[in-house]
């Protein structure tokens, strides 16, 4: 009698879990019929973290019904062994195959797309290579050459150790043996960084597999010679641009490759050594008519040695040099003498960086020799060049330079500085100035006042596009920089560091709206700017 009545529980136990798991079910069908009703072209597509709703036919709910029968698969822990297993009706067979997941719905060329706008943005690694590891379609996507087209090699540095560095070297050189010609056969743009001996196998690779190559840098590589670089500048027909600062090359494998690929050069990065001068001679005999952008700086170690170059001769040379940096040189400029004739000038030159730690002979006659013919000047960098005066600024032909630097760092105290001037550029320049350094000028406070004043009285109610002010050390007052402040809503950067007529406080750089801001509410409300 007992074991009858366990038995009669039991059954009505397992029809009440019967008519919840319908339940369950009809309710999920209905948020399925909800959200995609059928008929009305779309349809649900259920992934591991999220329910999307696309056009197109309608999906079986193969997955549904799996977990479902899953769930009725599994025995109540309230059923006894008395209980008879009901058989569940199988789920009905879909048309379409079950769902593999949104990301192999997309068109492989949509994705590669996508892939190139992240790529563009920070670069293909880590991002491709991770990827890659996401399924097949996207394998197949990050494998695209278009992809591939800036890579930075970098072998796994070993300690000081040379023998674990050369390890490293030749173990990254046997990945790209397959790398070249399968990912990078579109490479642009190529950075080699710590090769010390390997470089000649590289850039063997390169010129075998990649024929786009456009952008070449070796940083701090050894045993580059000539050989290697005229053997890539005859199998690269599109490189235009060479970086070799803080690299050990020679200066006739430079030339060689001048030589071979000097009439479509547009850009060049040079280190100033003793062997510079041999490469700046083939550039003074018209070997890069093209050239657009010069760069000669100091390596890790200066060197005092003073470079000597002819104005004269490097604008006959490069008649289209549009920038050209001459940074921490001890630059010496070849006197022009007397009944010479100007040069041509650099009429496409638009940004000039003559910058150094220490004083050089860079006078106005020099700067006027530079820029006499340069009217779309839009930055000079003057900071270091304390022979400069503003009546020889004051006097140059370009009318909209935007950034203007004239920072004296840690040499204003051995030099006697001019007190006035400083309005002589500002009322030039004001309407598009949007960088000003003033830092460790010996400007006076009256000086400075009407200087930054112009900027209070722009004609038409326009405002200054004055972004960035350094006035490190200057003799600004309270009210000039408040009033300044208040006249330049747009002013991001302020430095009053070690201003000596500012209240204790305030004397720092200012990054940003909010605290510029503040730093006028603290200069409105000091008791010398109330004084």
């Amino acid at each position: 009698m007992a074991a009858a009545s366990a038995a009669r529980r039991s059954r009505r136990r397992a029809r009440g879990s019967t008519r919840a798991r319908m339940r369950a079910r009809s309710a999920e069908n209905w948020w399925w019929d909800r959200l995609a009703p059928r008929g009305s072209g779309f349809h649900l597509l259920q992934a591991d973290s999220m329910l999307l709703v696309l056009p197109g036919l309608e999906p079986t709910r193969a997955r549904a019904h799996r977990r479902i029968a899953r769930r009725a698969a599994r025995p109540s822990a309230r059923t006894t062994a008395a209980a008879k297993p009901r058989t569940r009706p199988r789920p009905e067979p879909s048309e379409q195959g079950p769902d593999s997941g949104w990301g192999d719905r997309i068109p492989l060329e949509v994705l590669v797309h996508i892939f190139g706008l992240l790529v563009a943005a920070d670069g293909p690694m880590p991002f491709l290579g991770r990827a890659a590891r996401v399924c097949r379609r996207w394998h197949e996507a990050t494998s695209h050459p278009a992809l591939w087209h800036t890579v930075t090699l970098l072998p796994q540095l070993v300690g000081r150790s040379a023998k674990g560095n050369l390890k490293a070297e030749k173990k990254l050189l046997g990945s790209l043996e397959w790398l070249m010609p399968n990912r990078f056969s579109q490479l642009q743009r190529l950075t080699l960084i710590h090769w010390k001996s390997q470089v000649h196998p590289v850039l063997k690779l390169v010129s075998e597999s990649c024929s786009q190559l456009t952008f070449l840098k070796l940083s701090d590589c050894h045993n580059v010679t000539a050989d290697t670089l005229v053997m890539l500048a005859k199998a690269c027909c599109q490189l235009h641009s060479l970086d070799l600062q803080h690299s050990m090359v020679e200066s006739t494998a430079v030339v060689s490759f001048l030589e071979e690929a000097g009439p479509r050069m547009r850009k060049l990065w040079l280190t100033y050594s003793s062997q510079t001068t041999a490469i700046l001679g083939a550039l003074l005999g018209s070997c890069c008519p093209q050239l657009q952008v010069l760069e000669v700086s100091t390596g890790m170690n200066c060197n005092n040695t003073p470079l000597q170059l002819p104005v004269e001769a490097l604008q006959k040379g490069c008649p289209r040099l549009q920038v050209l940096r001459l940074l921490n040189l001890m630059w010496l400029p070849k006197p022009c003498g007397r009944g010479v004739p100007q040069g041509p000038g650099f009429p496409s030159l638009e940004e000039l960086c003559l910058a150094g730690s220490t004083c050089n002979f860079v006078s106005n006659e020099v700067l006027g020799r530079l820029l006499h013919c340069s009217p779309n000047l839009r930055l000079l960098d003057l900071r270091g060049c304390a022979r400069i005066t503003p009546a020889g600024l004051c006097d140059l032909p370009c009318q909209d330079l935007e950034q203007l630097y004239l920072g004296l760092y840690g040499m204003s105290d051995q030099l006697t500085l001019a007190k006035e001037g400083s309005p002589l550029l500002t009322q030039k320049w004001y309407h598009t100035l949007r960088e000003l350094d003033f830092s460790g000028q010996g400007f006076s406070e009256k000086d400075l006042e009407q200087a930054l004043a112009v900027f209070s009285g722009t004609p038409g109610g326009l405002h200054p596009v004055l972004c960035s002010l350094n006035l490190r050390g200057t003799r600004v007052t309270p009210n000039t920089v408040s009033s300044l402040i208040s006249s330049c809503p747009g002013l991001l950067y302020l430095n009053l560091e070690s201003c000596r007529c500012l209240p204790r406080g305030l004397k720092r750089a200012y990054r940003g709206l909010e605290e510029v801001q503040w730093c006028l509410e603290q200069l409105l409300t000091s008791p010398l700017s109330l004084s």
